[in-house]
């Protein structure tokens, strides 16, 4: 079998077990869970092979033309150079584990047939993203990843949080799909081509007309998949959906996506000074400020978001400084040790019988009760807080290092402004995730309290993946010495300068953490937990410290982020009140707007409609009553009426004849 053959296959097993699930779903259950998991997983050890045979030092493409348009042609091709090959491999290994979580974690859930087959379609759109050849067809699962999205961060959709949350996920995407849309249509018309090889060779030659254009406008799409700020808001919001779905999320689809899009469309953004400029101002806002956000939240896993945001602003920084191996290496293992970090959470919130990571702090036993997801959950924090050996410190000293060349004027084309920005923001982000990180762990599985109740085992199908996800989350960054040719030649190794400052900041991070925990859970007086029966909809965040009779997330006195952050607490908790912002800026004029048109329509419009309709109506009242269906009188009607005509036409002919 050719590669392209097995490349093309890679989006279609998975997209034809969502189709097949969707169908037996209702009248054959007992298929669900092998039509979840073994085309997904069929699809990895297909990405494996095309991945090997394309060796990394090659481009392997084919195309056919999908339709005349008479103008821009649009073809269904593939583009699988060393990056495409390693991210589909990501996409299909993360999805694989996710659908062999989701087996244990959602097995009483009664609409897990429709949650299977929704997470095997974004799949097979995010894997249409990352092999196609064709930006037209990249948009197609580009959109489809939007409206996944959309139903499953929606799953639990009898709850106000999930419904509102799946809404803003999906139209804060939209808002920024749209100049995406618009960057597409003016990049092919610049180079009269939607073909990915066709746009590379016009950029090449010079032939781009409207470089800063095209690619602020790409932009613009890219901040509202990759939640980069200023329009970063949806993401925290999105884990009122199973926590699966969100290391899926967060990991290997929809936030990747746009990350992977600049990568594979670097040389159109490289060609403005000005748009490396500010992707690399966005980065770096976006890194600090969702670092700062992490900090002071009192949830499990919107900590993990706001460290998702912060992550993809190191990966957005890397290709701000032109180095988009660094950025993909950062990407990989990012989502290795993500994925990690949400599943083990995942375990840990099934254990504790809450959603709220205060009542976890509050709670003893869980460090031993689930010693899988606390061992492994460590591996993921310290390979997240970028210490040494772990992955995350060798995907995050290439972007370090990326910037310190770019900042040094070593790199041609791009503005050492732009180093500078991302290595001081990444330096800074270092300090603050090992900050954040180490507050995680030490509230989850060191908190005093009174011990939560036990919720059993957790399924085989669960604990599995997390010791296979905390294989490469601790290994991965070794590969940095053999995957060269995947990363365009470039080596991804660190430097003493940048891996001497990064690790000092990240330990010194969480030195000084440590510390004000230790302060602060000395004063504080531990709570007693009173016994509770867990709720079924736990996962699905309706219950929280109230179950446990705790105080407050914000009036907790243990929590290290008070007085850390300091004044600065509120605002962060609150995520800078960028929601408040946007709703009076945005959302109040809209609605405003809409309440203007409405009277109009219903005053205005509907008032002359409604007057002519009334006209017609009276005048029909009228003429009714002269129908009495009298014969007599309609007889003596057309006699008056004959009278008057004689009458009229005499006084008539007497007026002609005396003219």
């Amino acid at each position: 079998m050719t590669t392209t053959t097995l490349a093309a296959l890679v989006p279609v097993l998975p997209f034809l077990g969502a189709v097949a699930g969707l169908a037996l779903g209702r009248t054959a259950p007992g298929f669900v869970r092998p039509l979840a998991v073994l085309p997904t997983l069929a699809a990895a050890v297909l990405a494996v092979l095309v991945a090997v045979r394309q060796g990394g030092d090659t481009v392997i493409e084919a195309a056919t033309e999908l339709t005349p348009t008479g103008s821009v042609p649009i073809t269904l091709g593939l583009h699988i150079d060393g990056f495409a090959a390693l991210v589909a491999v990501l996409v299909g290994v993360v999805a694989s584990c996710v659908q062999t979580y989701s087996t244990g974690y959602l097995r009483e859930d009664p609409r897990y047939p429709s949650y299977a087959a929704l997470v095997s379609l974004f799949t097979a759109a995010m894997l249409l993203v990352v092999y196609s050849g064709d930006l037209m067809v990249l948009l197609v699962g580009w959109e489809i990843m939007g409206i996944c999205s959309y139903f499953l961060v929606g799953h639990y959709w009898e709850t106000p949080e999930a419904r509102s949350a799946s809404l803003k996920a999906f139209l804060v995407t939209k808002l920024g799909d749209v100049p995406f849309l618009f960057g597409l249509f003016a990049l092919a018309a610049d180079a009269g081509t939607f073909r990915i090889d066709g746009i590379l060779s016009t950029v090449a030659s010079g032939g781009l007309d409207h470089p800063t254009l095209v690619a602020l406008l790409l932009l613009a799409g890219v901040a509202g998949k990759s939640a980069q700020f200023p329009l970063h808001t949806w993401l925290p919001d999105a884990m009122a959906g199973p926590t699966p779905v969100s290391a899926l999320i967060h990991a290997a689809t929809m936030v990747a996506a746009g990350i992977y899009f600049v990568a594979r469309l670097l040389p159109v953004f490289a060609a403005s000074a000005a748009a490396l400029t500010v992707l690399a101002v966005m980065a770096a806002v976006t890194m600090v400020g969702s670092a700062l956000a992490a900090l002071a939240q009192d949830d499990i896993k919107r900590v993990l978001a706001y460290s998702t945001i912060g992550q993809l602003g190191y990966m957005a920084g890397a290709l701000a400084v032109g180095d988009r191996g660094a950025a993909v290496f950062h990407l990989l293992s990012h989502a290795a040790f993500k994925a990690l970090l949400f599943l083990a959470a995942g375990a840990v919130i099934h254990a504790a019988g809450t959603n709220s990571l205060t009542a976890m702090s509050r709670t003893g036993g869980l460090a031993k009760r689930i010693p899988d997801a606390y061992w492994t959950m460590t591996v993921a924090l310290l390979a997240l807080a970028a210490i040494p050996p772990f992955a995350g410190f060798f995907s995050k000293e290439a972007v370090l290092v990326a910037a310190e060349h770019t900042a040094l004027g070593d790199r041609a084309g791009v503005p050492a402004g732009a180093g500078w920005t991302v290595l001081v923001a990444g330096l800074l982000t270092a300090l603050l995730t090992a900050a954040y990180a180490l507050r995680l762990w030490l509230r989850a599985f060191r908190g005093r309290g009174a011990e939560a109740p036990d919720h059993g085992r957790q399924p085989i199908a669960m604990t599995s993946v997390l010791w296979i996800l905390a294989i490469p989350s601790l290994g991965f960054g070794l590969s940095a010495l053999v995957l060269d040719d995947w990363f365009d030649g470039e080596s991804l190794l660190p430097t003493p300068t940048t891996a001497v400052l990064g690790t000092g900041l990240a330990v010194a991070g969480g030195a000084v953490t440590y510390a004000v925990w230790r302060t602060v859970t000395a004063r504080a007086v531990p709570p007693v937990a009173t016994p509770h029966v867990a709720h079924p909809d736990a996962e699905a965040g309706l219950v929280e410290a109230e179950a446990l009779h705790l105080p407050h997330p914000a009036e907790d006195p243990a929590d290290p982020g008070r007085l850390l952050l300091g004044p600065l607490y509120g605002p962060a908790a609150d995520g800078f009140h960028l929601d408040a912002l946007y709703r009076k800026a945005f959302v109040r004029p809209v609605v405003g707007a809409a309440s203007l048109v409405r009277f109009l329509d219903r005053e205005v419009v509907d008032t002359y409609v409604s007057g002519a309709a009334n006209t017609a109506k009276g005048l029909g009242r009228l003429v009714r009553r002269a129908q009495t269906g009298n014969v007599q009188t309609y007889l003596s009607a057309l006699l008056a009426g004959s009278v008057v005509l004689a009458i009229a036409a005499v006084a008539l002919a007497n007026a002609f004849a005396g003219a």
